[in-house]
């Protein structure tokens, strides 16, 4: 019998109320049959007075579907019709509808699977708990989120024993900056996964908040590799460059031996945009895609945020780091910006880059710096000055 940790359905707990374990487990199990070893994929489920109806196919059924040409099943739905509605389904809540939940059962040849379940468990199952466990077999699509990207800096010419160290350095920064963003009362919901030579970082909140929170979480762990590399000897903390960037990805939980496991792995435009950013990114330096991000709807902005609106908005909230400790000295002050050219006025431009990757594609990057000032310790600047940077990029100019 698997058992996993539920921390993450027991986040809002106090707004929900708790969840008796025994639903939880029973339905667990139940899924984790459909699932078969990773064979399926749970597109989505829909409430029943005596159960739960569930969208079980194999994973190859979706490509299938959406090939050119494909049968759809008797009806007037196209592949790239039926392509797009699986795109909707898994980009929004795993709790559908019954009639959505059997017309998409139809057009992939696949009866929607009963699960009955006796009703003291129902009522013990709120709905945001049942999509939790239902999306760990399944697929998720993020349109719109903030993604940071660590590389250590010259990895493989490390010893196998120092990459280790390395690593491990990297690990114990991002858990120091998160403990210290939950001292401060500030709830970010990380998740991470590796790049072989670095991590992943992301919010698993979706709104602007969330991603402001995660560009300042970046800056923590920065900070904190900073002043452990002032500090240390040999080689045995990372040198970093780091990329921010938004946009969309796919989720989903790989197997771990038999059993889907209990962090997520993310890929989609969003990760290929980061590796190739990184791919450029020089020793030290912090790169931001050139994105846009909707805002909240309580929102004063009116349309998308620019990746320069982006980063005004994150300097205005940093008064919420003040004081934090950093290096055992509280800070003082913090100022993130995206660097660029003196004006004739005495202000400052904005540099945008036009960057070419091994492959011969191009994006737009903006270079960022951050500076951390502290009470009565020595300043961290993170980041590369602007006049080290006459020569990067294929492209430059002024914003």
């Amino acid at each position: 019998m698997k058992r996993f940790s539920w921390t993450e359905l027991f986040l809002d707990e106090e707004q929900h109320g708790p969840v008796k374990s025994e639903a939880l487990f029973r339905l667990d199990d139940l899924l984790y049959e459909c699932w078969a070893l990773g064979k399926n994929v749970i597109l989505g489920w829909a409430p029943c007075p005596d159960g739960i109806d569930l969208l079980v196919v194999p994973h190859y059924v979706i490509g299938e579907a959406i090939a050119p040409g494909a049968a759809a099943n008797g009806t007037a739905y196209t592949s790239a019709r039926i392509g797009e509605m699986i795109q909707e389904i898994v980009a929004g809540p795993k709790m559908l509808a019954v009639e959505t939940l059997h017309l998409l059962g139809r057009l992939l040849q696949r009866e929607p699977l009963h699960l009955a379940l006796p009703s003291s468990q129902i009522s013990d199952l709120p709905p945001r708990v049942v999509s939790s466990l239902v999306k760990r077999y399944s697929i998720t699509f993020v349109r719109d989120r903030a993604v940071a990207l660590f590389d250590v800096v010259g990895f493989s010419r490390y010893s196998p024993l120092e990459q280790a160290v390395q690593l491990n350095s990297l690990a114990y920064s991002v858990n120091t900056a998160y403990s210290k963003l939950r001292d401060r009362k500030i709830k970010i919901r990380f998740a991470r996964t590796t790049t072989g030579d670095g991590f992943y970082l992301w919010n698993r909140d979706r709104n602007l908040d969330a991603n402001i929170d995660l560009y300042h979480f970046m800056h923590l762990v920065l900070a904190d590799n900073a002043i452990a590399r002032s500090k240390a000897r040999g080689n045995t903390t990372p040198q970093l460059r780091a990329c921010f960037h938004a946009g969309g990805h796919y989720e989903f939980y790989q197997s771990e031996g038999l059993n889907p496991t209990t962090f997520s792995y993310i890929v989609g435009d969003v990760t290929i945009e980061l590796a190739r950013m990184i791919e450029q990114a020089r020793a030290g330096q912090i790169l931001v895609g050139d994105f846009e991000i909707p805002v909240d709807e309580s929102a004063a902005a009116t349309g998308p945020l620019s990746a320069v609106d982006f980063i005004d908005l994150a300097q205005e909230r940093l008064s919420d780091l003040k004081g934090i400790i950093l290096g055992g000295d509280p800070v003082a002050s913090i100022k993130c910006y995206l660097t660029g050219s003196g004006q004739k006025d005495g202000d400052f431009g904005i540099h945008k880059y036009r960057i070419k990757d091994k492959h011969g594609y191009a994006r737009n990057v903006f270079n960022a710096k951050v500076n951390i000032h502290r009470i009565s310790g020595q300043p961290i600047f993170l980041g590369i000055q602007d006049a080290a940077l006459a020569d990067f990029g294929i492209v430059r100019w002024t914003l």
